[in-house]
């Protein structure tokens, strides 16, 4: 199993020398890939509820953002090796004749590194900042992923759909990676799994606790199966909303929240049903990032790391 990192490219502490020093210690470490996310508006009344906090507001880290596209760029020059991916870019938000020439740019200019995430999004004043709005979104998200593949595999490539057009045209470059970068969905509903299954390398869940990801798994293998594809290919990439403690907050604790160990069991737990990479998140406990919780979770996962490291190589017997 991998294990990932999320930059600290949200809130007031981010800065273009903590990206590079998270993203640089990150690779010295061995962790396998590097996320950032997307949030494009901190509405002061917004329409749509924020579904991870009880109230249903923005924390205010999602007031100072660096967008997801030209960070990973930013990165791409200052690393060699780590994974790249989007955790999540939002689809009604972007063009995807566009957003495929910019992911192509990333993928050509890092070697091949780029991981696509992308999700429908939920944010009613982002889409109608963006111009789109969230009737029809399945169709379009359906037809969005199909161009996307169209124009990285395709030449010349030509589009004739409900929601998006591309005259027959030469799009060079193509992505490195063949026949794409591989496509990952955060999906929830029934209708957004059997996308996973149909049209995506696998599902990237956030939120969602541990014992609840194997049946809603199973509905997304149930899909691939269902179009003829390999079910046991689609991959699981779990975010973990990480807190470390020096003591175990009890036996309720959630999912990622405790001591090193405890985590490490909880690593165990997802390696058991079937995840293929963790993606940790840690310093953004609070409402704002905090940069050294994030500098010392970097360390602190990096033992779990070189413990993956061990596993996969043959090293270390199994938990």
């Amino acid at each position: 199993m991998k294990i990932g990192m999320m930059l600290p490219h949200l809130g007031a502490e981010t800065s273009p020398q903590a990206v590079v020093e998270a993203a640089r210690r990150a690779e010295e470490i061995g962790y396998d890939s590097l996320w950032v996310i997307e949030r494009l508006l901190a509405p002061t009344n917004p329409r749509s509820r924020y579904p991870v906090t009880p109230d249903g507001s923005l924390p205010p880290l999602y007031q100072q953002v660096l967008t997801p596209l030209e960070t990973l760029s930013y990165v791409a020059a200052h690393t060699s090796k780590i994974a790249l991916g989007t955790g999540v870019l939002v689809m009604p938000l972007h063009n995807p004749v566009m957003l495929a020439r910019q992911l192509t740019t990333i993928d050509v200019l890092s070697g091949g590194r780029l991981r696509v995430g992308l999700g429908q999004g939920w944010s009613m004043d982002e889409m109608e900042a963006a111009g789109t709005s969230p009737k029809g979104r399945a169709a379009r998200a359906d037809e969005f992923i199909r161009v996307l593949k169209s124009i990285w595999t395709t030449d010349p490539v030509e589009h004739t759909g409900e929601h998006f057009t591309v005259p027959r045209s030469i799009l060079q470059p193509k992505p490195v990676q063949s026949p794409h970068p591989p496509i990952y969905l955060a999906a929830y509903a029934p209708g957004a799994l059997k996308r996973v299954g149909q049209l995506a390398n696998g599902w990237m869940p956030a939120g969602v606790p541990l014992k609840a990801m194997w049946p809603m798994m199973g509905q997304a293998r149930e899909a691939a199966w269902a179009a003829g594809r390999d079910p046991s290919s689609l991959e699981l990439i779990v975010f973990a909303f990480a807190r470390i403690l020096e003591e175990s907050p009890g036996p309720d604790r959630p999912d990622f929240v405790g001591t090193l160990d405890e985590i490490r069991q909880d690593v165990a737990t997802a390696r058991d049903l079937g995840a293929t990479e963790i993606i940790f998140e840690v310093g953004y406990a609070t409402e704002q990032l905090q940069l050294d919780e994030h500098r010392r979770g970097l360390e602190q996962i990096g033992t779990l790391v070189r413990e993956e490291q061990l596993r996969r190589s043959g090293e270390m017997a199994p938990v």
